[in-house]
């Protein structure tokens, strides 16, 4: 009895050690990685299994362990469990998206499912008129574009000579000295009409002049208190706003470029494609063999072929095998980087050392890609789409794409430009309409006092008042020539 149970448990041991070491091998198998969690959420008796080629990339695919994870994992398993299928997982065997080779035939993802090695492509795949001819796509998971990517210290430039002007547009340093002028010349126009800035407008000189006006101006821009101090309620009112005025706008500012300065983000000489080709201090080129590459091959536009020659004469020295080399080489070297925008905005997120040029072209997106005949194609199309409605994709996008650095892109930093202080300077503006309404109404009121003392016209009273305080010097010499005559 004990000699067999003993032989009992030695059989079972030898093959469970079998068991693991079957699985271990197809765990060290560089070409095919299962997803167990995945699967595992799928599967179920009786339910279809597919087997789906992909690519490792960062974020969409990447090995942890045994395993593979990434975006495109995720949504993988989030089809399989609304279309109810198993999957088997493997990467792509050359380590390409897919291309026609010289002989007609297809490299990469394409080639395996244009040999049924593979039922689906769940990649970053862009969706091409030249793939769509021998395979199918579903609806876009993802939206891109063709970008530049570039090392920030070799893409910079040094600070210009004026650089503490970059805050604000031009547009906004001369809207912002026509509103210093503007409201100069309100200071001065209401303190002459305002009978309280004076007592006797035809023996004494008004305190503000236009020159001690703007230097009243000025130091409010410096925050600086500066004579003569106003009197009048309507000269006040001015003044009140001007100071809000200059309090918000030097906040501005001062915000804005203590961003500048610590985002690092100078202005790049490199905004363009165009700006590439023109430039001699950066090598470029693209994925070996990508629908970048052929892009630049088939477009008409002048620029794009001038990239296209560059790239096809130095083929050896400028085209990179994987992603992962590019990113590395245009941290490494003087290299440009020319592909998909959302991978390149994932290197910036990742490295902070890296920039992606403004300029994106050729908007493109990625699909699932299937056999021509597949069944699987239009359900996949509709599950995408109810990702998308739900959020679902977002989700993704920003789980796997959350950036790791601390800087300030300089895709959302930028001059102020006048609509963005479209306010602060409508509140001026409605200021100075109420100082000289209010130096009106003052000099209005004065006016009705001397008319009824003087027993005269109220408006000759008004326009007497308003020629004396606006030409005070002519009108003394008027005044002045009866007397010296009589004297005579």
């Amino acid at each position: 009895m004990d000699k067999g149970l003993h032989f009992t448990i030695c059989v079972v041991t030898t093959v469970l050690l079998l068991r693991e070491s079957s699985q271990a091998g197809e765990e060290n198998d560089p070409e095919v990685l299962a997803a167990p969690r995945s699967d595992s959420r799928g599967a179920g008796e009786g339910l279809p299994t597919l087997t789906v080629t992909t690519i490792l990339e960062d974020p969409y695919v990447m090995v942890r362990g045994a395993e593979l994870e990434g975006y495109c994992m995720e949504l993988l398993a989030a089809l399989a469990g609304m279309l109810r299928f198993q999957y088997r997982v493997k990467v792509v065997g050359d380590g390409q998206y897919g291309a026609v080779a010289a002989g007609g035939n297809w490299s990469g993802m394409i080639g395996e499912i244009l040999r049924r090695e593979a039922d689906i492509a769940v990649a970053p795949l862009t969706v091409t008129s030249a793939r769509e001819e021998v395979v199918s796509f579903t609806t876009p998971f993802l939206q891109t574009g063709i970008g530049i990517l570039l090392r920030k210290d070799t893409a910079s430039q040094d600070m210009s000579f004026f650089h503490f002007l970059s805050p604000f547009s031009k547009e906004t340093w001369t809207a912002l000295l026509f509103a210093y002028l503007l409201t100069c010349f309100c200071l001065f126009l209401v303190a002459r009409l305002s009978p309280c800035e004076w007592n006797e407008p035809k023996n004494e000189e008004n305190h503000f002049t236009f020159l001690n006006s703007l230097w009243f101006g000025a130091g409010a821009l410096a925050l600086q208190g500066a004579t003569p101090r106003p009197q009048a309620l309507s000269v006040r009112v001015i003044a009140v706003v001007w100071w809000l005025f200059t309090l918000a706008l030097l906040a501005a500012y001062i915000a804005n470029f203590t961003a500048l300065l610590s985002s690092g983000s100078e202005q790049l000489p490199i905004q363009t494609f165009e700006d590439l080709v023109k430039q001699r201090n950066l090598e470029f080129g693209t994925l070996e063999g990508s629908s970048t590459f052929y892009y630049f091959k088939n477009s008409k536009n002048p620029i794009h072929q001038m990239i296209y020659e560059y790239m096809e004469k130095r083929r050896e020295h400028v085209l990179v095998k994987t992603y992962q080399e590019a990113v590395q080489r245009v941290m490494d070297s003087n290299y440009a980087f020319i592909g998909e925008s959302i991978s390149q905005d994932l290197a910036a997120a990742r490295h902070c050392n890296l920039i992606r040029a403004p300029e994106v072209i050729g908007a493109r997106g990625f699909g699932i890609a299937t056999t021509q005949a597949s069944p699987w194609t239009k359900p996949l199309s509709i599950a995408v789409l109810k990702l998308r409605e739900s959020g679902d994709l977002d989700y993704l996008r920003n789980k796997w794409w959350e950036s790791s650095c601390l800087r300030r892109s300089r895709e959302r930093w930028g001059p102020l430009e006048p609509p963005a202080l479209g306010g602060l300077f409508l509140t001026l503006g409605i200021g100075l309409a109420l100082g000289v309404l209010a130096a009106l109404a003052e000099l209005s009121s004065s006016s009705r006092r001397a008319a009824a003392h003087a027993k005269k016209s109220c408006c000759s009273v008004f326009t007497e008042e308003i020629c004396t305080r606006l030409r005070i010097k002519g009108t003394a010499r008027q005044s002045q020539e009866p007397s010296g005559k009589g004297n005579a």
